[in-house]
């Protein structure tokens, strides 16, 4: 017995649970063409969002649709240890308990870490399976296990070996609160409202002999940085500062000599065209001081307090720092002004403080060489990036590479396999027994042991071990000729988020040419942002983000994940309503009732004959240009549009029409034939949407026909298209155009849908509508169908070229209808008028466009179409 209402609570565990009891998802290299998606790995402290909604729904879409088409199907799940943000979640866990990080060594941090991870790091993928996603779970991998971690450091030794390593001390981006280093990727400009402030700069020597002391002004946004300062500069073509040049000034509140230099960097128009020169905090400031000989003076602490050397404030925060100095400028006079300024602010994307630019010694890899097969192949279009509007920012990233920041200051992470000598030197091995072995075979230094030696604290950027996943996740590294490698590699297909498109998209590329020899993946399906319906990005700081599993739980998860892909189009933003999962959940409604309609029907033996015969004709038709239509749009990752399409075909035309059409009358059986057609389509109609709504078909699916143990829609045939007879299709449009017309007079003139009318029709080609008369008798309750030469009794209505007459003589109020009638005439004179008065108005055609003229022609057109139909339906009711 089929249950009244659709319960996706009752049968979503159900059919998972029977999926995975049946590896359904699980693959192994055989004989069939693989498809293979890896999912881009989650991190590891993470929980589900609408964001991981929508890109994991769109992969299990097209890993499902593959698995149907008998394609060796692999999704490969797995999840990112995420250096920054998991050592975050680690230190806030044990400040709970009482403990400090740095009351730990390296190893017993790491303990805590593990325990973290095993508790926690699991969640997100748990929570997938609630969404329906087919991943293979036996190949669930992780960036921190210890296969995956030996890759990450061969691949580091490899690199070093080829010189593309190297270690310096280079500018980089701080984040004081993570206290490591990130990369230019990982750094988000915000526009902040600031201070501007002036300070005066006394000129060194100026008040001597009780002359005035001269100043110089200087604006800036960091007044916090003074005490770091190590020049001043102004342009040489400034004949303000002129007098100034070679001359020396002192820093406020401490007075120390700095000189006073020339370069046209220094923009004349930008505060007062004086620059303070601050080399250790400032990437340009760092850039004039190299070309000037500046010394770098550090003044801040890795947590972003000031250090002794700012001499003043020691041990504040940068920006308690920041008020007390204008604060104390104000008291001693050298504060001109401020003012408020907007200006870009680099903050970090783990942990969302302020970024420091700072001199660091770090660990980088050469990118020039090693990114150019990258560029090449995704320029040629080796690589497909969907939608292509993202290439030109793939190719201005690719073409301006700078070299990458690779070693962070955490200890969650692998760390990073160089081991130093006592005097420095530095030895790259994979562990330090190798590393002693290269120190004794290589320097002859036969008396080292392995405690003469110091591993580097650093561990290495988490980019660093997930650009090698889609090699790491088949043991592509660590065994480059192993079956899985050789038959899942490349993969297919990879969906993300245009925000990684450099720091992972593109990496992944690199890392494919130089250990694989070609890319990782054919295509790159860029999803949009998941926005609220204000187009504000959702997050938990807005509260605009609903929780994604009580969506599952109140809405069921077909209805979320057709939701989330009504209006996803490749590449733009989804503005999220829950109206969307709302329609979804009634389109899973609406199946479940059809599926209900159909199997609560009576069959018997006997022949409808060619009514019924003529519907299965149709949308057997209809089905297959559908099939046309969504082949098409997969493969141009139009996800949305085909299930648009799904949609459609679904509600509209099988539930609404077809079902309509083949409907047998109340308490009647239904023929056989019909019924098995019926059926047939129903299963087929499972099968198409069985990859964007995996549960509710199968549950339809298990129960259309009998079923053996095992059985699957996971495994059924994708639909196929056949045959198309444009000619059924366009005469089935007109079919529909010529009941909704009958009806829509009906309630115009509230008549009865029980009261059949008769119904004349004038038309050049009688044998078309011949077939159709038996449908349009049933569907329009018509009492008899004619054929006319000249215009006949009734209200009329325009298909095309053919007109019809529904003759309402004796059902209608005649008296009420020649006044609706007049009411209606009025209203379409005074529209044709209005019309008329623009159309006649010089100015307005001088300089209105071709097609706005041409658009009221057709009004005016179609109003006097409108008025003499009108008029003649008064001559008609004797009015």
């Amino acid at each position: 017995m089929i249950s009244k209402t659709y319960a996706p609570q009752e049968i979503e565990e159900k059919w998972y649970q029977y999926w995975l009891d049946n590896q359904f998802f699980k693959s192994v290299p055989d004989d069939r063409e693989p498809y293979t998606v890896v999912i881009p790995p989650p991190n590891v402290t993470g929980v589900l969002h609408m964001g991981h909604m929508l890109n994991n729904t769109i992969q299990d879409v097209l890993i499902r649709k593959a698995r149907m088409e008998g394609k060796n199907a692999c999704w490969v799940p797995g999840t990112d240890h995420a250096s920054i943000a998991t050592e975050a979640k680690v230190v806030a866990m044990l400040k709970e308990r009482g403990i400090s990080k740095r009351d730990l060594n390296r190893e017993e941090f790491l303990e805590y870490a593990w325990e973290w991870t095993h508790k926690y790091g699991g969640i997100i993928l748990q929570q997938l399976r609630k969404l329906g996603a087919s991943c293979d779970w036996d190949r669930t991998r992780f960036t921190m296990e210890p296969a995956l971690h030996d890759s990450v450091i061969d691949v580091f030794v490899d690199l070093y070996n080829k010189g593309q390593i190297y270690r310096g001390v280079r500018m980089v981006n701080w984040d004081p609160q993570g206290r490591t280093a990130v990369s230019d990727e990982e750094v988000i400009t915000k526009e902040i409202q600031q201070k501007l402030v002036y300070i005066r700069y006394e000129i060194a020597g100026s008040k001597e002999q009780g002359a005035e002391a001269d100043y110089i002004t200087i604006a800036t946004v960091r007044p916090e940085t003074i005490m770091a300062d190590a020049a001043i500069a102004v342009n040489p073509n400034d004949e303000r500062y002129k007098h100034l040049h070679g001359k020396k000034a002192l820093i406020p509140l401490i007075n120390r000599e700095i000189p006073i230099i020339t370069d046209e960097y220094v923009t004349m128009d930008f505060g007062t065209g004086g620059l303070k020169v601050t080399p250790a905090h400032d990437p340009n400031d760092y850039t004039l001081g190299i070309t000037h000989n500046l010394p770098v003076l550090d003044i801040l602490n890795d947590d972003g307090t000031l250090n002794e050397k700012a001499q003043i404030l020691v041990g504040v925060d940068r920006f308690a720092a920041r008020k007390a100095i204008i604060k104390m400028l104000e008291e001693s006079g050298n504060l001109v002004k401020t003012e408020d300024y907007k200006s870009n602010v680099g903050t970090s994307e783990r942990t969302g403080a302020v970024i420091e630019p700072k001199l660091s010694l770090q660990w980088f890899l050469k990118m020039d060489e090693l990114s150019k097969p990258a560029l090449k192949n995704v320029m040629d279009d080796t690589i497909q990036l969907v939608p292509p509007k993202f290439k030109n920012m793939y190719r201005a990233w690719m073409e301006n590479v700078h070299d990458w920041c690779i070693s962070r200051q955490l200890w969650w992470g692998q760390r990073i396999p160089a081991f130093y000598m006592q005097d420095g030197t530095v030895i790259v091995a994979k562990n330090k027994h190798e590393a002693l072995e290269k120190v004794q075979h290589e320097m002859l230094l036969f008396a080292m042991t392995e405690a003469d030696l110091t591993q580097d604290e650093d561990v290495l950027d988490t980019w660093f071990s997930s650009w090698l996943w889609p090699m790491s996740v088949f043991d592509g590294l660590k065994d480059p000729d192993n079956a899985d490698i050789n038959y899942y590699y490349p993969t297919n297909d990879l969906v993300t988020a245009p925000e990684i498109l450099f720091f992972w998209v593109a990496r992944m590329i690199i890392a494919g040419y130089e250990y694989r020899g070609e890319a990782p993946f054919k295509n790159v399906y860029l999803t949009g942002i998941v926005r609220d319906k204000l187009g504000r990005k959702m997050s938990k700081s807005l509260g605009n983000s609903p929780d994604p599993l009580d969506l599952i739980d109140q809405y069921g998860a077909d209805g979320v994940r057709t939701g989330m892909l009504f209006s996803s189009a490749a590449g733009n933003d989804l503005m999220f309503d829950e109206k969307l999962v709302e329609q979804g959940r009634n389109f899973s409604n609406k199946i479940w009732n059809a599926f209900r309609l159909v199997k609560g029907w009576t069959v018997s033996e006997e022949n409808a004959g060619n009514i019924n015969q003529l519907a299965i004709g149709w949308f057997e038709s209809k089905l297959n240009a559908t099939l046309i239509q969504i082949e098409d749009d997969f493969s141009k990752f139009r996800i949305s549009d085909a299930l648009q399409a799904v949609y459609k075909l679904i509600w509209d035309d099988f539930c609404s029409q077809y079902l309509e059409l083949i409907k047998p009358g109340f308490e009647q059986p239904i023929d056989s034939v019909t019924y098995a057609a019926t059926i047939n389509f129903f299963e087929r109609l499972m099968s198409l949407a069985h990859p964007f709504m995996p549960f509710i078909t199968e549950e339809i699916w298990q129960d259309i026909r009998e079923r053996k143990p095992g059985d699957s829609i996971c495994i059924a045939p994708f639909p196929k298209a056949g045959a198309v007879d444009t000619q059924t299709l366009t005469d089935f449009d007109t079919l529909f155009d010529v009941i909704s017309n009958v009806r829509n007079i009906r309630n115009a003139k509230q008549i009865s849908p029980k009261i059949a009318l008769p119904l004349a029709i004038k038309t050049a080609v009688q044998d078309r509508f011949k077939p159709l008369e038996p449908l349009i008798s049933k569907m329009a309750n018509v009492s008899e169908i004619s054929y006319v030469q000249e215009k006949a009794q009734g209200v009329a209505f325009l298909i095309k070229s053919d007109e019809f007459f529904v003759n309402v003589v004796g059902e209608i109020d005649a008296e009420q209808e020649v006044a609706s009638t007049r009411k209606e005439l009025e209203y379409n004179t005074g529209f044709r008028d209005s019309v008329l008065k623009k159309l006649s108005n010089e100015k307005f055609v001088a300089n209105a466009k071709s097609e706005i003229i041409e658009r009221e022609r057709q009004k005016l057109a179609d109003a006097d179409a409108k008025i003499q139909a009108l008029q003649q339906r008064l001559v008609d009711l004797g009015a």
